[in-house]
């Protein structure tokens, strides 16, 4: 079985499981969040997990991460301090804060490797059992963290950029909205390599006036661009903006999602998109974390967890609107 050809067999599941996913109304860009042992289902001690995110404010695909994450705090009676930025040193500063408290657990992202490397080795070195999430896939293992839940990002590209040449798209934008993203330049990269016209354009993620006047004066410049393919739900809904406002016929389609996007994708504003199951990963690496304290067990046998990916499209959307 080809590694795109495993794409199609996990969508069924993937999308039921996804189903599960309630978006958190909170956000925030640093935040403790206490997991309410009071409902907790576990009779386990209680225990403190930090979950450390690349997550830039506003943007709701970590809502689903945290919601996932404090669902499985509560039915594992776990404290969790949810903290975030998205520029590697800071993230780093917090795993390191996370160390120097002293807590029971860490679950973390990757995004910024390089930057992440050296602290997450000194939670390690302090005994703290750590798991990534999301992104990091080619550098969990070096750091000796126990395990990755994510997808493989390269190969979510693959199955986008082979869905465009099924489509017959024409030249084709992948937006990639925070520079030196590991995960998000794979994805790229993955389409690239399945899908011979695509351009990878950059914009700054964190400023949505910065990401609509670049799309919108890239159609505006290139007419023949046919599809504009972001790698997170809100820049799809901004993409949107830009199509109208340069006059463009341009078709949206994205990674990741949210509510609005799934109306969206009913409402045939987007295409279709690639999903990750965020809520899975949260859920997924907080509960690791439980089971390694208190059943002595690992998730993964050394490999990722894959949790996508899988497409969302009119053939299935209505199944995660019901919920």
């Amino acid at each position: 079985m080809s590694r795109i050809t495993r794409v199609g067999v996990m969508t069924t599941s993937a999308v039921a499981a996804l189903a599960l996913a309630a978006c958190s109304s909170s956000g925030g860009k640093q935040t403790d969040s206490g997991g309410d042992s009071a409902g907790g289902k576990a009779d386990t001690p209680e225990m403190t997990v930090a979950l450390v995110t690349h997550a830039a404010p506003g943007d709701t695909f970590w809502d689903q991460v945290r919601a996932g994450a404090e669902d499985a705090a509560k039915k594992d009676n776990i404290k969790l301090e949810y903290t975030a930025d998205p520029d590697g040193a800071r993230q780093a500063t917090l795993v390191q804060q996370a160390v120097d408290k002293k807590v029971d657990g860490i679950a973390v992202t990757l995004a910024k490797p390089e930057a992440m490397k050296g602290n997450v080795e000194n939670a390690v070195g302090a005994d703290i059992p750590v798991v990534a999430l999301n992104a990091g896939m080619e550098d969990w293992k070096d750091m000796g963290v126990l395990s990755f839940f994510g997808q493989d990002d390269e190969l979510a590209g693959e199955a986008a950029g082979e869905r465009l040449t099924e489509e017959k798209a024409g030249k084709t934008l992948c937006v990639i909205q925070e520079q030196g993203h590991v995960g998000l330049e794979a994805r790229c990269k993955g389409v690239a390599s399945k899908f011979d016209k695509s351009e990878k354009i950059y914009v700054k993620g964190t400023d949505t006036a910065d990401v609509q006047s670049t799309i919108t004066a890239k159609l505006q410049d290139d007419t023949a661009i046919t599809h504009v393919l972001t790698l997170g739900a809100p820049f799809a809904l901004i993409a949107q903006k830009s199509v109208g406002e340069a006059g463009s016929k341009a078709k949206v389609a994205t990674f990741d999602l949210n509510d609005e996007a799934l109306q969206q994708i009913k409402d045939g504003k987007i295409e279709w998109a690639v999903d990750q199951q965020p809520y899975v990963q949260g859920y997924m690496a907080v509960d690791a974390l439980w089971l390694r304290a208190n059943k002595g067990a690992s998730v993964g046998g050394g490999q990722p967890t894959f949790t996508g990916p899988a497409f969302v499209d009119d053939k299935n959307v209505d199944l995660l609107l019901k919920k």
